[in-house]
């Protein structure tokens, strides 16, 4: 539908499959909106921070996060030029809903 599967993942299972298979989730967002909660295990490197820690994603499936989705994009965008295998999974809230 209009490509948003491509940006978001195609369903709410997929999210939860990828958790159980290991994938680590990744928010950008800044440490003080991080503070401010954020989904239990989830890694937090401020996406103007990721380009210098893309190492510690080689052979990793990420799902990248935000608060909005859009600096979840970027991120995820980036890890993908690298060679990263990462998913845009939007804002911090709603992914954790799908996960949990």
């Amino acid at each position: 539908m209009f490509g948003l599967e491509k940006l978001f993942g195609s369903k709410q299972e997929d999210f939860k499959q990828l958790v159980a298979e290991g994938a680590t989730i990744l928010d950008v967002r800044s440490p003080a909106e991080f503070s401010d909660g954020h989904i239990p295990g989830a890694i937090n490197i401020p996406v103007d921070q990721l380009q210098g820690a893309l190492g510690r994603f080689k052979n990793k499936t990420v799902i990248t996060c935000c608060r909005s989705g859009a600096r979840s994009d970027t991120a995820a965008r980036m890890l993908n030029a690298a060679g990263i295998k990462a998913i845009n999974g939007g804002a911090w809230h709603s992914l954790y809903k799908k996960i949990a």
